[in-house]
Order: structure tokens, then C-alpha cells, then sequence
């Protein structure tokens, strides 16, 4: 209680005086969860993370700001506000008056700026009832005050157009900074369909013809978000195991063709069943199972899975390929907050300078001789070599040497790619069967992005009608990418929340100039010639950072949960381990030394269907079984999508995804912009809520 005393100011308590409205409290900070810019790329909700209203007390009206889930974390310098943040007295009045617009349910108190009354202090309440408020107030909150704080970093938003030439720029500043998601891919599988340096140039080509047209079509008709669509890293698992199945080995002749026929026939049924998934409404219905606790442990289980091929490639030229690694590392963390001319070019183009740098390096060191070795031959087959000093060094220069590779000089300057350009596909059911269960996942990974790119981007997320539809779309573009040929499926890339968070560029014009752009450098053949002579040393070193980066990702979606919460530990827990665990089983099964040698080592894991634990009398059976339950993300993603429907816990706990309500939706003309389908065409479909707002 004040002293009497006028002179003396009064004893701090817990709730400052109701009256005392001008000055701000010292602990502001942590009641808000005001967070300093420490590297200067982004505020506190670059992330697209949904904060949540903080936890009422009785008699209390809720505080407006608290990051993350009623844990904020004390902010770094403890100053109270900023020029940016309105008073809370006219955030409660603007909130207030939104809610009551639209029927909110909410808890009124008597103090303003989020204070109580004198009276004694108030007990909490309990627990249910707290959860029961939070969940209440979640998506208000969201549509009111989040989206202009998460809003004003972003240099561009969804339906911004500031003009042809900033466009044009930032939509190529976009597809550069995610290149190595559209173009490495190709660089693995097709060697290992035993391709030519010509097949990887045209495959090259085709992958950016078929990301950028399929890229405009989710623009225009699926979720409509800046979404890059392109050759996913969940569809490269799946791919290397038809790819080393067992019926391929020892085959006579173009073996390139042969198995991406294949791959061809795999993909166009495995999309066409995505795309009934979307189009049904299905989708709707399964989303009901996808929560933050399913999606993070099933991403972040597809860049774990390929540490068997990333270090170990790496190492054949360790001088090449640690330093492109550790001059990424460099740029995307320790120079990210250099910025020249506004822009932080480090961090947006972390891959392409180190690429850039290390292969001006290599290219030295060839013309300097220092891979040359007297009397060594790298063409000669080491089988043949009787030197065992050319023996050791053969290795080292065909890996570390960058003249190694002609498909610059084979390319043709102007190329079209088209359909069915390397033969009818082939349809194997038991290959379709794979697919089919990997677009499930590509499905999931899907729903992550959406939900955290429109955080970032849109006024409100999408509806589960606008998801469905956007799922839907992603199985026809899979559709067009098996009938061209690319080896892969075509889905959302998860790196396209990281790129919008860091170029903080969300218009949705400036990815389909983008999209134009990237369809025109398709016809030109030097350019997939160009990109398919990067040695298999950078190829890697750059892979085992994007992995990397994409398990994080995986790992960041946790944050719309509660992450410190016992149960959501064990069931993450439990998924990420027995994702490594079960399939190490799976292909360790029945190997013997010096076995299946005719494979590489780091393409052993994807031969399981060979050996693996199903050995029934019906072939198809054990090949699926085997095959799929190898698979890392499969693993976590049916352990974590059991456990975290059958293991009880609160809406608030779990993080459960908040979509818009289609009728809320129909209602707002900022909604109906961002999702609405362009000319005309969304009246078609008014009449089926699964694909429509």
C-alpha cells in the first residue's frame, strides 16, 4: 500500500496503480513480450509465429501482446516501447470494438492498460479455464493486432504491385536465393539413373520449365500465397530407392530412360490420387490430424534422412568441399547482418556466393596443376590401373577437378522441353504405391507452409476450402511434372517461408514475374549445360546445408505449440528417434559384408527392397512394405500423427493450427482478394465449400 507521505513516491508492487496511466511500467517487457532486434532482419514475428492472448487473471482485462504461448521471454534491453507500438489503451479500444463486430467471446475488466483494480491480490485461476480463455481469444487476436505488428517488416505484401521493374527484381531475387532446392536434385538422381552429363542438362531444364508454369498456377488457382512450386526433397527418397530397385540392376543399354519412365508412370498416378485428395475435400477432413506436433517431427525427418549421402560425398575433395560449407556457414549466420543498398546479401544469397566462390577457387587450383598427377589417367578405370600411387590419386582428381565435365560445351543454346520427351511412361502399381503414400507426406509438409507463409503474408491463414484447393492444384502440377519428366514430383518447397521471412518480399506478382523469368532461362540450354557441370563435391556440400536448414525448419513449427510441454517433448522425441532407428533396422536387414557392391555406399540404404525383414510370397507386398517403412519421414509421421491424436492434451498444448472460418471469410473483402480465384472463375466452384473461401 502507497505511503501517506507525499513526498515519497510510492512502493512498487505487483500492479501499479490503476490511475497511473502515463508511465509505463518497468516490467512492460515482460508482460508484453516486447523483443529486441538483435540481428536487425526481422521483428519478433518474422516467423509467422501466432501469438496468443496472455493469461487473464480475474478481474483483469487481457494484456494485448504476448509472444508465444503465455511464456514471453523477458525482452533484451528492457526499455519500455518504441515508436512503432500504439498505446495499449487504443489497441483495447480497437480490439475491443472487433470483437464485439463480430460476436468474440471475451473477458472484460475494469483497469485500463491491462491493470486491476487495488483489492487484494487476485488467486489464478485454474487451469482448464485458462485454456478454455486462450483458445477463445486465439483467433481474434490473430485477426486483429498480429497481423499489423507481423505485417510492417514486410517490405511487399500478398497483393502489393509497386511496379514492373521492383517486381521483376525482387520476384528473380527470390528464385535465386531458393536455387539450390530447384536444381540439385536433378544433379543427384539422374547419375544415378546412370544419365549422361546431357540427360542432367536436360533434366536441368525441364525441372525449371515445370516450376516456373506450375508455380503460376498455384499463384492463380491453388492457395494463391507466394509459393514456389519445384522438385521437393520429400519425393528424392522415394525416387533413389525405384531408382536402385532390384529389377534395374544389370540392365543392358539407356538405363537413364528405362527408369525415368518409371519414375514417370510412379508420379502421374501417385498425383493424380493427391490430387483427388484436394479435389474430394478429403483434405478437409485429414487436417482435422495435422497439427504443429505431426508436421515438425515428419519435415524434419526428410533433411535428416540423407546424412548417409552428404558428408561422404563431401569427403572425396574435403578441401573443395568444407570450404563451400564453411563459407556458407560464414555468410548466413556471421555476415547476415551486413546489409549493402538495403538488401542483406549475405544471407538471401548464402548458397550461390558460396557456390560462386568456391568454384572460382577450384577452378585455380585445376588450371594450376595442383590436381595433376605424372603418368595418371582419371578416364582409366581404377580396375585397370596398376600404379597404386595413380590409384590413390585417381579418385581425388576426378572429384576435385572442374574440367571433368562437358555438358556446357554439349548443350544446345535453345531447347524446348515437352511432354513425354523421353519416352510413354511406365506404370508399375507396386511403384504407384510408394508414391501414393509419399504425396500423403508431400501433403503434410504442404499444410506447414501454408499456414506459415500466410501468417506472414495474407490478412487472415486460408480456409480448409482454400487448402483442399491448393492440395488439390499440387497433385495436377505433380501430374504435368511426371508427364515432362522430371523425376520428382512438384510440391510446395519449405524453403519458401525462410526466403519470405529474410527477403520479407510477399507479393504474389513479384513470384510470377518471377515464374516468366525462370520459364524463359528454361529454353535456353546453356544454362541447364552450365548448371549440370557443378562437381558432385559442391553438389553435396551444398545439400548438406540445405538439409540442415530444412530439418530446422521441420523443427520450427514446434513454436506454434507448447514446445516446453512434457507431452509434446516425448512425442517429438519419440518420432525423430524411431525415424532414424526403424529404417536403419529396415536396411541393415539381411546385409552381409561386401554385399550388393554394385551399389554405392551411400546409395545402400535405398536397396532394402532387396533384403529387407517382409519377405512374404506376394513380391508386390514385401516391395512396399519394405520400401516405405525405410523411409525416415514416413516413420515420424505415422508415430507422431498416432500419438498426437490419441494422447490427451488441450487445444492450446498441442498447438492446433487455426484456419479462417469460410463464413468469416466470405464476409471480408481483404480475404476474399487473397484467396478469391481470378476471373470470375471462383463462381464455378461457389457451390463446392471444400475447394472455394
Amino acid at each position: 500500500m502507497a505511503s501517506s507521505d507525499p513526498t515519497k513516491r510510492p512502493r512498487p508492487g505487483p500492479w501499479p496503480p490503476a490511475g497511473e496511466q502515463s508511465a509505463m511500467p518497468s516490467s512492460w517487457a515482460k508482460r508484453t513480450g516486447f523483443r529486441a532486434r538483435f540481428s536487425g532482419e526481422t521483428n519478433a514475428s518474422d516467423s509467422g509465429q501466432i501469438v496468443a492472448a496472455p493469461k487473464p487473471k480475474e478481474g483483469e482485462a487481457p494484456v494485448d501482446l504476448e509472444s508465444g504461448r503465455g511464456r514471453a521471454p523477458p525482452a533484451a534491453n528492457g526499455e519500455p516501447g518504441s515508436d512503432k507500438m500504439p498505446s495499449s489503451s487504443d489497441k483495447d479500444q480497437s480490439i475491443r470494438k472487433r470483437r464485439d463486430s463480430e460476436g468474440a467471446v471475451r473477458s472484460a475488466g475494469p483497469g485500463p492498460n491491462g491493470q486491476v483494480r487495488s483489492d487484494p491480490a487476485p488467486q489464478p485461476p485454474p487451469k482448464p479455464s485458462r485454456e478454455e480463455e486462450v483458445i477463445d481469444v486465439l483467433p481474434q487476436v490473430v485477426d486483429d493486432e498480429v497481423f499489423v505488428a507481423r505485417h510492417s517488416h514486410m517490405k511487399y505484401e500478398l497483393r502489393d504491385t509497386p511496379g514492373l521493374v521492383p517486381i521483376g527484381l525482387y520476384g528473380l531475387q527470390h528464385y535465386i536465393s531458393i536455387l539450390g532446392s530447384l536444381i540439385l536434385i536433378p544433379l543427384v538422381i539422374v547419375p544415378a539413373m546412370g544419365g549422361s552429363q546431357e540427360d542432367t542438362s536436360m533434366v536441368v531444364s525441364t525441372v525449371m520449365f515445370v516450376s516456373g508454369v506450375t508455380t503460376l498456377l498455384h499463384t492463380s488457382f491453388g492457395s494463391r500465397l507466394p509459393l514456389i512450386q519445384g522438385p521437393s526433397f520429400v519425393y528424392l527418397a522415394p525416387a533413389l530407392s525405384i531408382i536402385n530397385s532390384p529389377e534395374f540392376q544389370g540392365l543392358n543399354g539407356n538405363n537413364f530412360r528405362h527408369i525415368m519412365k518409371q519414375l514417370q508412370g510412379a508420379i502421374i498416378i501417385s498425383s493424380a490420387f493427391q490430387a483427388l485428395l484436394g479435389y474430394t475435400g478429403l483434405m478437409s477432413v485429414f487436417l482435422r490430424f495435422i497439427n504443429p506436433v505431426v508436421v515438425s517431427p515428419t519435415v524434419a525427418a526428410v533433411g535428416l534422412s540423407f546424412y548417409s549421402y552428404g558428408f561422404p560425398q563431401v569427403g572425396m575433395c574435403l578441401e573443395i568441399g568444407a570450404v563451400q560449407i564453411l563459407l556458407v556457414v560464414i555468410f548466413s549466420l556471421y555476415l547476415r547482418k551486413i546489409s549493402v543498398f538495403g538488401h542483406r546479401i549475405f544471407l538471401i544469397y548464402a548458397v550461390p556466393l558460396g557456390l560462386a566462390i568456391t568454384w572460382a577457387a577450384a577452378f585455380l587450383l585445376t588450371e594450376a596443376g595442383a590436381y595433376n598427377h605424372k603418368g595418371c589417367d582419371m578416364n582409366v578405370p581404377p580396375s585397370n590401373i596398376i600404379s597404386e600411387a595413380c590409384r590413390r590419386h585417381v579418385s581425388r582428381m576426378k572429384h576435385c577437378r572442374v574440367d571433368t565435365s562437358h555438358a556446357l560445351k554439349s548443350s544446345p543454346w535453345f531447347r524446348f522441353p515437352y511432354p513425354l520427351q523421353w519416352g510413354t511412361p511406365v506404370f508399375d502399381w507396386k511403384m504407384a504405391l510408394v508414391m501414393c503414400a509419399v504425396s500423403i507426406i508431400a501433403s503434410v509438409d504442404s499444410v506447414g507452409s501454408y499456414h506459415a507463409s500466410s501468417l506472414l503474408v495474407a490478412s487472415r491463414p486460408p480456409t480448409p476450402g482454400v487448402l483442399s484447393r491448393g492440395i488439390g492444384l499440387e497433385g495436377l502440377s505433380s501430374v504435368l511434372a511426371g508427364l515432362w519428366g522430371t523425376g520428382t514430383g512438384s510440391t510446395t518447397l519449405t524453403e519458401n517461408v525462410h526466403t519470405i521471412a529474410v527477403t520479407k518480399m510477399g507479393s504474389r506478382r513479384a513470384v510470377e514475374l518471377g515464374a516468366c523469368i525462370l520459364i524463359l532461362l528454361s529454353l535456353v540450354g546453356k544454362i541447364g549445360g552450365f548448371i549440370a557441370s557443378i562437381p558432385d563435391v559442391m553438389v553435396a556440400a551444398l545439400l548438406c546445408f540445405m538439409w540442415a536448414v530444412l530439418a530446422a525448419l521441420g523443427l520450427s513449427n514446434l513454436r506454434y505449440s507448447e514446445a516446453g510441454s512434457s507431452r509434446n517433448i516425448i512425442i517429438v522425441g519419440l518420432s525423430l528417434f524411431f525415424s532414424l532407428s526403424i529404417p536403419a533396422y529396415f536396411q541393415q536387414y539381411g546385409v552381409s559384408l561386401n554385399a550388393n557392391s554394385y551399389v554405392p555406399s551411400y546409395f545402400q540404404p535405398y536397396i532394402v527392397a532387396s533384403h529387407g525383414p517382409f519377405q512374404g510370397k506376394y513380391g508386390g507386398v514385401n516391395y512396399v512394405m519394405n520400401t516405405l517403412l525405410s523411409f525416415h519421414m514416413v516413420v515420424a509421421f505415422l508415430i507422431a500423427v498416432i500419438l498426437d491424436n490419441t494422447v490427451p492434451g488441450s487445444r492450446q498444448e498441442r498447438g492446433v493450427y487455426v484456419w479462417s472460418e469460410p463464413e468469416t471469410a466470405r464476409r471480408e473483402p481483404a480475404v476474399a482478394k487473397d484467396y478469391g480465384l481470378p476471373f470470375r472463375v471462383g463462381r464455378i466452384f461457389r457451390w463446392v465449400k471444400w475447394v472455394g473461401l
